[in-house]
């Protein structure tokens, strides 16, 4: 992998995106919301108070502003996108809360995660632009710094520590006298209390390849900022874990990972790749989807930022000398049964596949996926939906194949009505504004966990034979099929809520395989068994 080729293809990727970064941002100095980057609220007014993790745009602004190296970038040291960018850090500093905290979805929310990546980005551009000592941007950040020092966020999300460790190492360098040290360590035990002995740290109680990679970058970082802090042994071993599941096209997670998210965030291996050289290696292959212009779709009012700041900052870290010979995983299987994930290679083909997520899977030939599948799926005549990837299944790993069992579950598919709406915005003006990370369990357990099991019973085995694999599923119905109205299997289904998930690349450019007719043909007692050759598909 050579530095121009990725020079080349990050500046075309980031610099296409720039225009749309300006249009999110309100440009105009007199106006009472300058420097703000939700569009919804500023332009549209479709929304009646200002997303707080839309201001992380600063970020991907200061580095184009600051790097002359981008081929095209006719943004360098430009004195108006300057000024936007100060702009975007006051505007954050204005519409914060009196604690320093910010909203994301809803009033009041006072979101980590939207303070944490809203703060990086706003330390990093101050950082960048040279910004010194100024009292309403220092105010801020001190202020916000130690609201994420202080706040506890409901749930596992490994990412997201990381980004609140990541801020309260810049707090410290910036304010050095603040008492900062003390949190950042009790922080980062917290962080890495949450990693498995597998390699990978939680997210939900899970292993998701994309939010790893970002915790990955964030480690990688403050292992270069702190080495004193002996990060390295705990980076390592997740690289070690990610490696085994970069697909052969480049691509990394999807619908099998825990959040299912198609994410990768490739900065933190080349930081890393200076001492632990598989993650070149990672990366030299999990580049190429970048180079070739085969990334996901990630153009999303909320999530686009994210992807080009750590493109730019995978740029400006990108290590030259590269490892000569292949370090990636080669063994015939890699199986991680804390978290349920196996991946099986055999001659130029590999199949991953998550057996605590109903065994949803992928399988790649010659470079290239050539199917994904996330399980039978049926929508019943009230309109629910039963899904095997969110069940509860149990893995059974043999030398000859391996299955996983278990119930459906009921996708989640709870959507904002007029009425919910109201309802939620007088919670949160009443009762919620003083409770906010209650209302937050509440609505974790309605939209991300606590699944309720479907009156389906499942087991889908994978059968190794000379031809490559064979997958048979059997569904059980235990009230019998007539309220079934359509069956299926899709390669691409996700049903709860992941905010960087359900993205678009080519290869969910695969038809539904509808099962319905064969779903009508049974009678009440029978079993509804499907089966795929999966050397069919990569003949």
């Amino acid at each position: 992998m050579q530095i121009e080729t990725v020079r080349a293809a990050i500046a075309e990727r980031v610099l296409a995106e720039v225009p749309k970064l300006f249009t999110l941002l309100d440009r105009t100095p007199v106006s009472p919301t300058y420097g703000c980057f939700d569009r919804a609220y500023w332009h549209y007014r479709m929304m009646d108070f200002p997303c707080g993790m839309s201001q992380e745009f600063v970020l991907p602004l200061a580095l184009v502003w600051s790097m002359d190296d981008l081929p095209g970038n006719r943004y360098h040291h430009d004195p108006a996108l300057y000024a936007w960018i100060v702009a975007g850090i006051r505007y954050a500093a204005r519409s914060a809360h009196s604690d320093g905290s910010c909203d994301d979805y809803y009033p009041f929310e006072r979101a980590a995660g939207a303070a944490a990546f809203s703060l990086f980005a706003c330390f990093e551009a101050v950082d960048i632009l040279g910004l010194g000592a100024d009292e309403e941007i220092d105010g801020f950040l001190l202020k916000r710094a130690r609201w994420l020092a202080e706040h506890r966020e409901s749930g596992h999300l490994s990412n997201h520590e990381a980004l609140i460790v990541s801020c309260l190492e810049r707090a410290r360098v910036r304010f050095p006298d603040a008492g900062f040290e003390t949190t950042l360590q009790d922080r980062l035990a917290r962080l890495l209390s949450w990693q498995d002995d597998e390699g990978w740290f939680g997210e939900y109680g899970g292993a998701d390849l994309g939010y790893l990679s970002l915790t990955i970058g964030l480690l990688a970082d403050l292992d270069r900022r702190r080495p004193d802090l002996d990060l390295r042994r705990p980076i390592a071993a997740a690289i070690d874990f990610l490696a085994h599941f970069v697909h052969p096209d480049g691509t990394v997670g999807g619908e099998y990972s825990h959040r299912t998210t198609l994410n990768f965030f490739p900065f933190g291996f080349e930081i890393a790749g200076a001492w632990h050289p598989r993650a070149l290696a990672v990366n030299d292959l999990a580049l190429r989807p970048l180079v070739d212009g085969r990334t996901p779709c990630y153009s999303d009012d909320r999530i686009i930022g994210h992807h080009l700041w750590g493109w730019l900052l995978t740029l400006k870290n990108f290590q030259e000398e590269r490892p000569a010979q292949p370090l990636l995983p080669t063994e015939p299987r890699s199986w991680f049964p804390h978290c349920g994930l196996i991946a099986e290679r055999r001659d130029d083909a590999m199949l991953v596949a998550a057996l605590s997520r109903g065994g949803v899977y992928k399988v790649f030939k010659d470079g290239s996926q050539v199917a994904s599948d996330t399980g039978v799926t049926m929508r019943m005549r009230d309109g629910r939906v039963a899904v095997m990837h969110l069940g509860r299944s149990e893995a059974q790993v043999a030398d000859d194949g391996f299955e996983c069992a278990g119930s459906m579950a009921w996708a989640k598919g709870a959507r904002l009505t007029p009425v919910k709406t109201v309802i939620l915005r007088v919670l949160m003006l009443s009762f919620g504004r003083f409770f906010p990370d209650l209302v937050r369990r509440l609505l974790q357990k309605v939209l991300v966990t606590g699944a309720k099991e479907a009156p389906f019973r499942f087991r889908r085995r994978f059968e190794r034979s000379a031809a490559g694999w064979v997958v048979r599923d059997e569904i059980t119905a235990e009230s019998g099929w007539q309220d079934v109205a359509m069956a299926g299997i899709s390669g691409h289904q996700t049903s709860n809520t992941t905010i960087m998930a359900r993205v678009f690349q080519d290869a969910q450019l695969q038809p539904f395989r509808d099962l319905t007719d064969e779903v009508r043909r049974l009678g009440e007692s029978d079993r509804l068994t499907v089966v795929t050759h999966i050397a069919d598909l990569v003949s």
